[in-house]
């Protein structure tokens, strides 16, 4: 018997233990087959929602932020990168310089999810972001994912020339702050259930087993 089951992923696209998370989750979801039938939505988290457009040193904006010595910074990118790999995600650490801006993702993130094409564009911003080493709240760097997972550009470039889903988008940020998400990634299963980080895909399967179960009796 097929359990349904919801999922909240609140996450941010410039959060490297995010697309761990997902990989990881994707995974999981993978191992458990027809158990469950998910519906899977993305929410939005910005780590640093003051950041200008364009953006701020890499090294220094986690020494300000974490106040991390070199060596701690170079192990945490290592074991960051090590973790991706098993989960075969690709983390160029040395193309990756600078953070950024990532509202104007959030809001073709929210346009997408209305398209069905939220999984794709997700993806595609997070390589384009950690593998390639490019800015994902440039305008033309959307527009370009955008067409690659299908998405219609012109009605991209619109969305982004104005402030559609912008309100959308604040509402939902500030909705999962009232519930407590201050770091991410936060999954939220069926409204209720919290998972919190880029646990081992095993991790993830137990815990949607338990729910499931739970669920059917």
């Amino acid at each position: 018997m097929t359990t349904p089951m919801k999922i909240d992923f609140v996450s941010d696209v410039s959060c490297p233990w995010c697309i761990i998370g997902l990989n990881s989750l994707q995974q999981a979801l993978d191992t458990l087959g027809n158990e469950i039938a998910v519906d899977l939505h993305f929410q939005p988290f910005e780590l640093n929602p003051a950041m200008p457009p364009a953006g701020q040193d890499l090294n220094e904006h986690l020494n300000e932020k974490y106040s991390l010595t070199p060596e701690q910074l170079a192990q945490n990118r290592e074991a960051i990168r090590t973790r991706g790999e098993q989960l075969g995600f690709i983390f160029n650490m040395d193309k990756r310089s600078r953070i950024y801006n990532t509202f104007d993702a959030h809001r073709l993130l929210h346009w997408a999810g209305l398209e069905g094409k939220q999984l794709a564009l997700k993806h595609a911003l997070f390589a384009a972001y950690f593998t390639a080493g490019e800015n994902p709240g440039a305008h033309d760097v959307l527009i370009r994912l955008a067409g690659e997972v299908g998405l219609d550009t012109a009605q991209a470039q619109k969305i982004l020339d104005s402030d559609a889903y912008a309100m959308q988008v604040r509402q939902q940020q500030a909705f999962y702050q009232r519930q407590g998400i201050r770091s991410v990634p936060a999954i939220i299963i069926n409204d209720r259930h919290l998972i919190q980080g880029g646990q081992p895909a095993e991790v993830f399967a137990q815990a949607l087993r338990e729910i499931a179960a739970a669920n059917g009796t």
